[in-house]
């Protein structure tokens, strides 16, 4: 969407994965939305918004029937409307962070930059990996530096400083790349020069899309049934040492390895049983929070994202571990399924002792 002159914002569309609790998918049901979508594609948005709202008559807590409202809303340039539904989204579906971009792309359409700044720091703490919320954050901290630079000018013309800052953002934010415009169907302002709507994810249980290939994408299914051992973690066995019969008290570098690979298995096994208690427990006293949000806020919400599926199941591989001294770092390709997203990435951790256990002082994902 445009929002100055310059500068832009990238939106996403994305279809959503139905909401936890829909098992009973019916195939009446499963006709309605595919209705809804091919309307939008036809560019008939106001037949689409009375078929998604006789569809959410029914099904007032379908996620995706839901978003798509949103996004028929945004088109028909009611963004105020736009904004309540993807606001319900979020307070619905935390743990997704696209409604947060989309309510960050509305927000900025009508100039409440603090607010999209808002909904992107919100994205960004849901999903830390979610590359298109920074770079849309981005966009937002330039028009606000914008902004005050413009202010700044406006008090005193003769400001070298700011003219030169003004000027750097200007070239910046008009670089190549960054004036395509979008296909039809994205969230974006009729105003000038429009953002690019092709965007690429890897957020967990959410199927991205650009504008174009919304129109013939489709919705997304609902995930598998769990298999039998859902709460079972794989992680590739390490052959045990033979057993130490000297009488040395100090643990050798094998030894702490095979300790620090326990405490990692045992860690993801706690999240795939969804026993907060003990996931929490993996985590050292000192363990660094994203974005350094307090320790009880981050706990809060993984206590909140943890025991929302219905089910969870998450497959470690090609884990590596150095350790120096009681510090270890692994480095392993995690695997994540649950009822209601997906997801895979590398994680590094850096695992501290404490007293005869290994706990988690660092954690990064990619």
């Amino acid at each position: 969407m445009r929002f100055s002159d310059r500068l832009c914002i990238k939106p996403i569309l994305v279809a959503l994965f139905l909401g936890a609790g829909l098992a009973s998918w019916h195939p009446v049901i499963a006709r309605s939305l595919p209705e809804v979508q091919r309307l939008m594609k036809q560019g008939r948005y106001p037949q689409a918004l009375e078929q998604v709202n006789a569809y959410l008559t029914a099904h007032g807590r379908d996620a995706q029937g839901r978003f798509y409202k949103g996004l028929i809303l945004a088109e028909l340039n009611r963004g105020n409307e736009a904004i309540a539904v993807f606001t319900r989204l979020t307070e619905d579906y935390p743990e997704l962070p696209e409604p947060y971009n989309n309510l960050a792309v509305l927000y900025a359409q009508q100039k409440q930059y603090d607010r999209a700044r808002l909904a992107l720091e919100k994205a960004i703490r849901t999903h830390p990996a979610y590359a298109v919320a920074y770079e849309n954050l981005g966009d937002v901290y330039a028009r606000l530096a914008s902004q005050a630079y413009d202010r700044a000018l406006q008090l005193d013309s003769a400001n070298a400083a700011a003219q030169s800052k003004l000027a750097l953002i200007s070239d910046l934010v008009s670089a190549p790349g960054r004036s395509a415009p979008p296909a039809r169907g994205g969230i974006a302002s009729s105003r000038q020069q429009q953002p690019r709507a092709t965007v690429t994810t890897t957020v967990p249980g959410v199927a991205a899309m650009s504008s174009a290939a919304s129109r013939t994408a489709p919705p997304a299914k609902l995930p598998p049934s769990p298999p039998a051992s859902s709460a079972q973690v794989q992680l590739p066995a390490r052959a045990p040492a033979p057993p130490d019969r000297t009488k040395t008290k100090t643990p050798t570098p094998t030894d702490a390895g095979q300790e620090v690979g326990k405490a990692l298995r045992d860690w993801a096994a706690a999240w795939a049983r969804q026993d907060v208690d003990a996931y929490l427990a993996c985590y050292a006293p000192g363990f660094k929070t994203p974005g350094g949000m307090r320790r009880k806020t981050w706990e809060a919400e993984r206590r909140n994202r943890i025991s929302r599926p219905s089910w969870i199941k998450v497959d470690l591989a090609d884990a590596q571990t150095v350790v120096e001294g009681d510090r270890a770092t692994v480095r392993v390709r995690q695997s994540y399924r649950a009822s209601n997203f997906k997801g895979d990435s590398s994680k590094t951790l850096v695992f501290v002792r404490s007293g005869d256990r290994w706990l988690i002082l660092e954690e990064t994902a990619r």
